[in-house]
């Protein structure tokens, strides 16, 4: 791809420019320099309780000692209360209170990262995961569970120790509201999910892949937002992360590692964020039409004038070079750039 480019999400209506002549090689957006490691003296989440932090809601154990915990944050967005958040008038303003959980998933091991976890740790975060979405769904007051992961200090985490967050909205996202209102749409008008659609579509194509097992596909979506983002899907049609069944689920996990772990070995490392969408917990058979998914987003540059005054991204890799270079087509790569 020579050209700057539109794309149009068919989900959300977003447009993206393509502009793969601002960048000069994908690679060279990452730094190789080593991470910077923390003492583990120095780390609040060696011993949480130690540091100050409440009591677990709920942890795992092996033979020896915890192995994931999940804590309420120290320094929470949101505060739960025995009360649901209420919409009032603020002069000609709506305000509710900042009511809502947030809770840290820590895992024991100080440096393993998602990447670098065992098959069996790995499986057991996202099984936190659950057993706490379902414990909140239970609260009358959330319609939505954010789980998200931020990963070194350009997205977001302020603590080393690998950890994860999850926090109840008595709101429906804006993010996803647009995404569900985009899937219902499309729905509406061609009686067939659009994540399926679009999954159909990147499967046939098949240069866009970055990994596939027999239950999920990792992908470069053809409308990016930025360089190297990854989409992880099921193959099979699930609106509700939390419904998803055992075997299913493992092979998500198991796709979501291989990605981080591309990511790390192309891309020297690189910060970055990922999470989960799902459709809301509020009236479960009106979202059947979507199809959750977890999101990657490294860190690759800060949105500057153009992108905030006008709310359109611009990702300077074409995706399908992004997916070649992650699976390591290197001599593929060489040649695109060079025509």
């Amino acid at each position: 791809m020579q050209n700057s480019e539109f794309r149009r999400d068919m989900v959300s209506g977003d447009w993206v420019v393509i502009a793969p002549k601002r960048a000069a090689r994908p690679e060279q957006f990452f730094s190789k320099t080593k991470r910077k490691q923390v003492a583990k003296s120095a780390c609040p989440f060696e011993d949480p309780q130690k540091s100050g932090n409440d009591e677990p809601v709920l942890f795992y154990t092996d033979e020896k000692s915890w192995v994931i915990q999940i804590i309420p944050n120290k320094f929470p967005i949101l505060a739960h209360k025995n009360m649901c958040a209420t919409v009032v008038r603020h002069g000609v303003y709506d305000v509710a209170e900042g009511v809502g959980h947030h809770e840290i998933v820590i895992t024991r091991d100080h440096r393993a990262n998602f990447a670098h976890l065992s098959d069996v740790m790995a499986s057991l975060v996202f099984k936190a995961f659950c057993e706490r979405y379902k414990a909140m769904q239970n609260d009358a007051c959330v319609k939505y569970v954010s789980v998200f992961h931020n990963w070194g200090p350009s997205a977001g985490a302020s603590i080393a120790h690998p950890h994860y967050q999850m926090l109840s909205l008595p709101i429906i996202p804006p993010d996803v509201s647009r995404s569900l209102k985009g899937s219902a749409d499309y729905h509406k008008k061609n009686k067939k999910c659009v994540h399926c659609a679009m999954l159909d579509s990147e499967i046939k194509a098949k240069k866009r892949i970055v990994y596939q097992n027999k239950e999920a596909v990792v992908f470069a979506p053809f409308v990016s937002r930025e360089p190297f983002e990854l989409r992880i899907f099921p193959k099979k049609h699930l609106p509700y992360f939390e419904d998803t069944d055992d075997v299913t689920m493992k092979h998500i996990v198991e796709a979501l590692q291989k990605a981080l772990l591309l990511l790390e070995v192309q891309l020297h490392d690189p910060d970055y964020n990922f999470f989960i969408h799902t459709a809301p917990l509020e009236n479960k058979k009106k979202f059947g039409h979507y199809h959750w998914h977890i999101e990657i987003q490294p860190k690759t540059s800060i949105a500057a004038g153009f992108e905030l005054g006008t709310g359109v991204e611009v990702n300077v890799v074409d995706p399908d070079d992004a997916a070649a270079m992650l699976r390591g087509d290197g001599a593929k790569h060489e040649k695109r750039k060079t025509k």
